[in-house]
């Protein structure tokens, strides 16, 4: 009798993919756990990278497969962090999780995994894979909460060849019943949040080590001055907190949002208007646009999503020279540069691009 087929789940010590290797299993595949470990420089405990290897330790022990672990933080440093930083000190606000799914999860992993033998890899993202005869396609999962395929748009869809996303037909409460049926030590866990080389600590303190505080001028939509900040880099399109400008004379009480920066004046601008028309976009250039497949041609309304979690847009797309252009049917708030603009038809992720070259209603 033929073996099972050799399925290499990767294993954060999380509740999803940990019930991802519980449910392969279930299904009969050969099972192996594969744990990552992309950041070392933690003297403060900052990383839970430690523990969740602990975690996942445990859950491998639970379900009598074994477990691999392997060490990505060079190259998480050179392709993610190193991006992460220029981005920010470009006056960007990048998205590391996208970075490392294209940099890491799917490229030095799911290659060692198969050195190690495996005939799949698998992770605990909430997505859809359909395996068809011209590639495969990427689909949003049933939970749109939980929805993950914004941080896979940036994969080239060769990567996803052998990938299996056992979670996309579930949401996030069935799959902690599952771990606690399966008696899983990580049913409770929580669900990690931010950046791994972050954690808990303040974002400007964390940034603060890598770039210099670069001051300028707080102006508002008129170019008045009204304050300084310590750096462009601390602050992104639509923020209001932490502006540290209540109470401006011959201002209202009204809260304050950045609207704009003007890096070769040091200038954030901001305004008292949560729908200012420097916050609302009329278009915007996603480059490279990574496709996930031919891109519709008939030039029906597409959808579109420029944040993790945002809502779709109604859009329509028409090639430029470095991307694809995306026109709103209508202005989307705060498209951020270095985000990523993530299209849709229906069900079916086509692929993302970096935002850039945004065009308002200003």
């Amino acid at each position: 009798m033929a073996a099972a087929p050799h399925v290499i789940v990767g294993l954060s010590g999380g509740v999803d993919s940990s019930v991802t290797a519980y449910l392969l299993k279930e299904q009969g595949y050969r099972v192996s756990g594969l744990f990552m470990v992309n950041w070392t420089e933690d003297e403060q405990g900052y990383c839970t990278s430690a523990d969740d290897f602990q975690d996942a330790r445990a859950v491998c022990a639970e379900l009598d497969i074994a477990l691999h672990r392997v060490d990505f933080s060079r190259e998480y440093r050179e392709r993610v962090f190193a991006h992460f930083l220029a981005d920010y000190a470009a006056g960007k606000t990048p998205n590391p999780d996208v970075l490392c799914n294209r940099e890491v999860k799917f490229a030095p992993f799911r290659e060692h995994a198969l050195r190690l033998g495996a005939d799949y890899i698998a992770t605990g993202h909430y997505a859809s894979i359909e395996h068809r005869d011209d590639g495969p396609q990427l689909l949003r999962a049933v939970d749109d909460n939980k929805d993950q395929t914004y941080f896979l748009a940036g994969v080239e869809r060769a990567q996803f060849e052998r990938v299996l996303f056992p979670l996309g037909g579930l949401r996030k409460p069935e799959v902690r019943q599952i771990a606690t049926r399966a008696g899983l030590t990580v049913h409770r866990k929580k669900d990690s949040t931010g950046i791994c080389f972050i954690g808990e600590r303040e974002f400007r303190d964390f940034l603060a080590n890598y770039l210099k505080p670069d001051p300028g001028p707080i102006v508002d939509d008129r170019g008045r001055e009204i304050g300084r900040h310590q750096g462009l880099m601390y602050y992104t399109l639509g923020q209001r907190r932490g502006l540290g400008i209540g109470g401006t004379k011959g201002a209202s009480e009204a809260p304050w949002y950045v609207v704009g920066k003007a890096p070769a004046d040091k200038a954030l601008i901001v305004a008292q208007d949560p729908a200012h028309p420097q916050l609302m976009a009329r278009s915007l250039l996603a480059a490279p646009f990574n496709a996930l497949g031919p891109l519709p041609t008939d030039g029906r309304p597409l959808q579109a999503r420029i944040r993790h979690r945002g809502a779709l847009a109604d859009c329509r797309i028409s090639a430029e020279r470095d991307g694809l252009r995306v026109e709103f049917l209508e202005p989307q708030r705060a498209a951020v540069d270095g985000q990523f603009c993530v299209l849709y038809d229906g069900a079916r992720c086509l692929g993302g691009g970096e935002i850039g070259n945004v065009k308002t209603l200003a």
